[in-house]
């Protein structure tokens, strides 16, 4: 297969090997064979269009007469300087142009530019020469769109130069030589070409980045996508879509403008000065950086901000901008794959908002988890938040019944309820309201983050939930929800240490949030062991339940196909499976085992199944 380059190195591809069968051809038949094959891409290389001199008004054969006529006539000798191009090369030192008086470096992107800029705009020998590489042509793609289409200039540069392999291997060869004499040299020829048809499908990569960054993100998926030539398969990719949505600011927005969220960050981190005081903090997932920003309001000695999104660009930016640039580090990357600068193998402080709908969904905490084993201070290191606990309970749910299914029965006087019949399949997430919660919360999952492991995040669990109504009600759902706590140990609290339930206007809320453009009081530091101990023992906490104020992650819904019809003393009694989805990762596949009992010593009904996504 004989490959050549157009202006922007998109390859054109003929096929010249044809079908092939075994034999018992002689040495020499073989070597024929092989001639012909080369004999015939030299040929296809050849048949170029007329090419243009670079400086006037005069058209060529070929491309090398043209090369020869520009070299002889204005001084311009651009062949000479292709031959130092070798098939070891990167894409970036593809070759160099070299007028007269000029050294110009430039990878292929930027010789084009210059190709085209001379055409367009019909520069003489002497306006090349005074080039210093920094002109403003060389990093703008309006001149990648060429002036001559198909440009032969371009494809002399790119196909018809000196080729050699690895120094160890000697000389290099011609690919335009006559035909070869013996096997060796034409096997010799075969692996040069092999040579450059890596090479060409390595600017064929960067060329299409290029397109991908300057045109349409969603070709970028698709490239990502590409299957694998080797097994035809497209690799899977969980990531992308995840990381390419928390560079857009809404996200951002909706986050800090949970109050519970980040006053409930706020108050552990700026209330806590003595854990922080020249303390190393790892922020993990630092989006926006305001957790970072709060670390080093607090006296940390120094932050690094780790995001593989985007906004670790404009983090980067805001930190400048509150003049604590000396302070936090923010570093573009996967938690899994960086270093920490300045020779940092520890921390003393792990902080995260790694929460996801459900708690477990995107998947984020097995990255801080991994961050905690490879950075966290094995002896005294600390966890923030410190701990998670997935809550589940009954909740009558008629208001998302009757807007999520009974919707559909009559639209304008049509059934339209074969559209609810996948609602559930799909976990909903909405707030309810805490009258439609009919029994106490069970502890279905405790997640101590000084010792969880990634393993554990996929959990089979039993439950048991006893109506509290005092009315016969139809039950319609299960609602998940999850509270967080903060602990300036780490240390693991029992299931009794209750959740704080926080209301609108508490003073959990007010304490770290600007009053009436008044800021919040400051608190004074001191070493004493007094406050040390109150300190330590200080407990901060929030419920994304339904008794609590509103959060962005709402509450989790599982509708049920049945609903149960239940009044006080009934109980719900079954199994809670949870994990990641087959399909991506960063999803949630939770499957629900149940059965019912009028009273806690009534024989149980039977088991009902059903499952469900979190995505």
């Amino acid at each position: 297969m004989s490959i050549r380059f157009n202006f922007a190195g998109l390859p054109h591809t003929q096929d010249h090997a044809g079908d092939r069968t075994a034999s018992s051809s002689s040495d020499s038949e073989d070597c024929t064979e092989e001639d012909d094959n080369f004999e015939d891409w030299v040929s296809d290389h050849e048949q170029l269009k007329p090419c243009p001199s670079l400086f006037e008004d005069k058209t060529f054969t070929t491309a090398t007469e043209a090369l020869t006529y520009d070299k002889t006539t204005h001084g311009f000798d651009l062949d000479a300087t292709s031959k130092q191009w070798s098939a070891s090369c990167l894409p970036a030192c593809l070759s160099l142009l070299k007028p007269t008086g000029i050294n110009l470096e430039l990878d292929l992107h930027r010789r084009i530019r210059l190709i085209n800029f001379i055409r367009k705009h019909k520069l003489t020998p002497a306006d090349v020469g005074n080039l210093t590489d920094t002109e403003s042509f060389f990093t703008s793609d309006d001149y990648l769109i060429p002036v001559i289409e198909d440009d032969p200039y371009c494809v002399k540069l790119d196909f018809d130069d000196d080729w050699s392999d690895d120094d160890e291997d000697g000389p290099s060869t011609e690919l335009n030589p006559g035909p070869p004499s013996d096997l060796p040299t034409a096997l010799r020829r075969i692996q040069i070409l092999e040579k450059k048809l890596s090479q060409a499908q390595m600017n064929l990569s960067d060329y299409r980045k290029l397109v991908t960054q300057n045109l349409d993100i969603s070709s970028l998926a698709e490239i990502i996508n590409d299957p694998d030539p080797s097994t035809g398969e497209a690799p899977r990719d969980d990531d992308t879509h995840y990381f390419l949505s928390y560079e857009y600011n809404d996200i951002h927005a909706v986050m800090i403008q949970d109050k519970v969220r980040t006053s409930s960050y706020a108050s552990f981190i700026l209330t806590n000065p003595i854990l922080f005081r020249d303390a190393i903090v790892l922020d993990v997932g630092c989006g926006t950086g305001v957790l970072s920003l709060f670390a080093a309001k607090s006296g940390a000695k120094h932050v690094y901000a780790v995001d593989a999104s985007g906004i670790a660009e404009k983090a980067e930016k805001i930190v400048r901008e509150n003049g604590l640039q000396d302070v936090v580090t923010v570093i573009r990357g996967k938690v899994e794959e960086i270093r920490l600068p300045d020779g940092v193998d520890h921390v003393d402080i792990i902080i995260s908002e790694w929460m996801g709908y459900a708690l477990l969904y995107e998947s984020m905490l097995d990255s801080v988890l991994l961050a905690r084993d490879r950075f966290l201070r094995p002896n005294g290191g600390v966890m923030a938040p410190s701990q998670c606990r997935m809550m589940l309970a009954l909740c009558e749910g008629n208001e998302i019944v009757k807007d999520r299914v009974e919707f559909w029965d009559d639209i304008y006087g049509f059934d339209l309820s074969e559209m609810a019949q996948s609602i559930y399949e799909d976990a909903i997430l909405d707030v309810v309201s805490p009258e439609s919660v009919v029994s106490e919360p069970y502890l279905l999952k405790d997640l101590h983050l000084q010792t969880t492991t990634s393993r554990q995040l996929e959990f089979t669990s039993p439950f048991s939930l006893t109506s509290t109504s005092p009315m016969r009600t139809k039950i319609h759902a299960l609602v998940l929800y999850f509270d967080t706590f903060f602990t300036t140990t780490g240390a693991h609290l029992s299931p009794d240490v209750p959740v704080r339930i926080i209301k609108d206007g508490d003073v959990t809320l007010a304490e770290v949030w600007p009053i009436a453009g008044k800021p919040p009081p400051k608190r004074r530091a001191s070493l004493s062991p007094g406050l040390k101990e109150r300190e330590e023992k200080r407990v901060i906490s929030f419920s994304t339940g339904p008794t609590s104020q509103p959060t962005h992650w709402m509450q989790t819904l599982f509708l049920l196909k049945d609903p149960i019809l239940a009044e006080e003393g009934t109980v719900v009694s079954g199994t809670f499976y949870c994990k990641k989805s087959d399909f991506n990762s960063r999803e949630l596949e939770v499957e629900i085992h149940y059965s019912v009992r009028k009273s806690a010593d009534a024989a149980a009904s039977e088991v009902i199944v059903q499952m469900y996504k979190v995505h």
